[in-house]
């Protein structure tokens, strides 16, 4: 059974429980984080807390531990539970109170986290996924890593159901960005992603990503494109802390370019995988 963290305290995972009356779990009134393992050690954790941070003070959740105490939560779970590849998963919520909308008085948060295995370097889907095109239903703070996440689960069953591997969200044609990715299309040698705004969330990935693409001399824009141009793209792929670098191959039934990972995409992914080793050796 694995370990997992719940306000200050590592806990078999079935002894962790929180209050029915939680905000999180009445009004997903929280935000969370999640994080990559490689090699054993995490990667871009501090990246994370900095946006955790700031969902927090985007809806008033006080901070109920510094970064360096997450840091050590964090890589503590990742070594308890021998993960060697796979993910930190951490959310706050504003705790448990009587149920009303307003913000309660005197309230304490409710900090979690639990670690889970998942394959990164050796990733199956590096081989090209499908994904599904859907109405961006979400509200107008995407930016905010809220818990309160329906209009997603909606977009990535519709995806599931379709028999694809993520949803491409869009709002009257212009992609946003996927279930919970971000999505970016390459033109004659040229990388595109949308820009930050209220309506994506800022990727770390996403973040990392230029940086790698940049330091590999690829001509990179923030400019928003639709999903006509994603669909008549040379290539197209995904980034998130999950899964890095990802080729999109389909988009519904229409095919990607020639329909196998291009090769800005599999430079983009190698040089991220390369970087993630350097950081983590040792």
């Amino acid at each position: 059974m694995r370990t997992c963290w719940l306000n200050g305290t590592f806990l078999p995972e079935d002894q962790a429980q929180v209050s029915i009356f939680d905000r999180g779990l009445l009004f997903g009134d929280g935000v969370y984080e999640v994080a990559a393992v490689f090699q054993g050690r995490l990667l871009d954790a501090d990246r994370h807390l900095v946006r955790l941070a700031r969902s927090q003070r985007e809806i008033g959740i006080p901070a109920p531990y510094s970064a360096t105490q997450w840091l050590d939560v964090m890589q503590t779970l990742a070594t308890q539970n021998s993960i060697d590849e796979g993910l930190v998963y951490l959310q706050v919520t504003r705790g448990p109170a009587e149920r009303d909308f307003a913000f309660p008085a005197q309230v304490t948060p409710t900090a979690f986290a639990y670690a889970r295995p998942k394959r990164l370097r050796d990733d199956p889907n590096a081989a090209g996924v499908r994904v599904h095109v859907v109405p961006d239903l979400r509200w107008a703070r995407c930016d905010i890593k809220s818990t309160a996440m329906l209009a997603q689960v909606l977009a990535k069953q519709a995806a599931k159901a379709a028999g694809a591997f993520e949803a491409m969200m869009h709002e009257d044609g212009l992609v946003t960005e996927g279930g919970s990715s971000n999505v970016w299309m390459v033109r004659d040698g040229t990388i595109y992603t949308r820009p930050l705004s209220h309506d994506i969330l800022a990727g770390i990935t996403r973040d990392v990503t230029i940086e790698v693409a940049r330091d590999l001399g690829i001509p990179l824009h923030e400019r928003a494109f639709t999903v006509e141009q994603v669909c008549r793209a040379d290539e197209c792929f995904m980034t998130s802390a999950t899964s890095f670098v990802l080729p999109i191959t389909r988009v519904d039934e229409r095919v990607i370019g020639s329909g196998h990972p291009g090769p800005i995409a599999q430079r983009v992914r190698d040089g991220y995988l390369a970087r993630a080793a350097r950081l983590t050796q040792g």
